[in-house]
């Protein structure tokens, strides 16, 4: 979720509610210590914004003291260890999946954090590179033993692309193997398929990555749908959305750090529309935000709200 799970879109999913707990995008633990919160777009946050869990990439246990003392000056409430992201660029510096291919190095790193903070620790993770059960079951109860409060599991494996279905029924293996809460990530777009995942891997919460970035009110559709959280939320208008997005990354960030992440979160936000991709080609030909907000209103005037959309929500109109 690089590029798109920073303060602005934070803030909206909050607006929306139903959200249990927030992310921060990955934050490399051996540059953590020196980045400047007051301008780092990785770490500007609001007060609105909570609970926050600080998401880090890290290859080295040695690279743990120092990250945590910086989470602890930034008042995180809860610290979280990558070890499912797969890209290459990831894995190159040991970071992400690389650890779950490096079992020791992974295990030292959780014990080193463990010793260094308080707060509740929590690792996400995919199924590995191939289906090995063995492996898997090894792999989280070590987690768990060496201190792990919280595992979250992409139910895909290393190379598998988000065109595959998720593999649910292996995290109901893995809620059989460990005693600490598991949270099910990964083809989760609508209540419906929260429901399928629930109902098929019986994990204790769900992980919404591309499905809210979609549909940033989808937190509490299933909130209000699934656990019956009496939440009254924004009315869903996307325009009206769209702009308080664009309004809240002006207001936090400096220009250049602007139209990269409004481009990013146009071409899943476009999904909406049935005519959505002329939306993201006309924000992906923008040159500055201006011209990318002159350019959806014209998208807007000529499009219409989606049925789906409508009436998803109720309450008081989004600002």
């Amino acid at each position: 979720m690089a590029g798109l799970t920073h303060s602005a879109l934070r803030q909206i999913f909050s607006r929306f509610g139903g959200v249990g707990l927030l992310s921060t995008e990955m934050l490399w633990a051996k540059r953590l210590p020196t980045e400047n919160s007051r301008i780092s777009p990785y770490l500007i946050s609001t007060v609105l914004e909570k609970p926050l869990s600080y998401q880090l990439l890290v290859s080295s246990d040695r690279e743990i003291a120092p990250a945590m003392d910086a989470l602890h000056r930034l008042h995180a409430d809860a610290i979280d260890l990558n070890m499912g992201c797969p890209h290459w660029s990831v894995g190159k510096s040991g970071c992400g999946f690389a650890l779950m291919e490096q079992p020791e190095n992974a295990r030292r790193i959780v014990t080193e954090a463990r010793k260094h903070t308080p707060l509740p620790l929590t690792a996400k993770i995919r199924l590995g590179v191939e289906l090995d059960e063995e492996a898997l079951r090894g792999f989280c109860t070590m987690l768990e033993d060496e201190g792990v409060d919280m595992l979250s599991v992409h139910a895909r494996l290393k190379k598998e692309s988000f065109a595959r279905r998720p593999r649910w029924e292996w995290i109901a293996r893995i809620k059989q193997w460990v005693g600490i809460p598991v949270v099910a990530n990964g083809g989760i777009f609508t209540v419906q398929d929260a429901r399928d995942c629930l109902g098929m891997c019986g994990a204790d919460g769900l992980m919404l990555g591309r499905g809210a970035v979609i549909r940033p009110w989808l937190f509490a559709e299933i909130a209000r749908e699934i656990y019956g959280c009496d939440i009254v939320g924004p009315v869903v208008f996307l325009p009206a959305l769209y702009s308080t997005f664009i309004d809240l990354i002006n207001e936090l960030y400096r220009p250049e750090r602007r139209l990269g992440r409004l481009k990013e979160f146009t071409y899943y936000f476009a999904g909406n529309y049935q005519f959505g991709h002329q939306l993201s080609s006309g924000i992906q030909g923008s040159r500055s935000v201006e011209e990318a907000r002159e350019r959806a209103a014209v998208f807007f005037e000529n499009n219409g709200s989606p049925q789906s959309c409508a009436n998803a929500a109720t309450g008081t109109k989004l600002n």
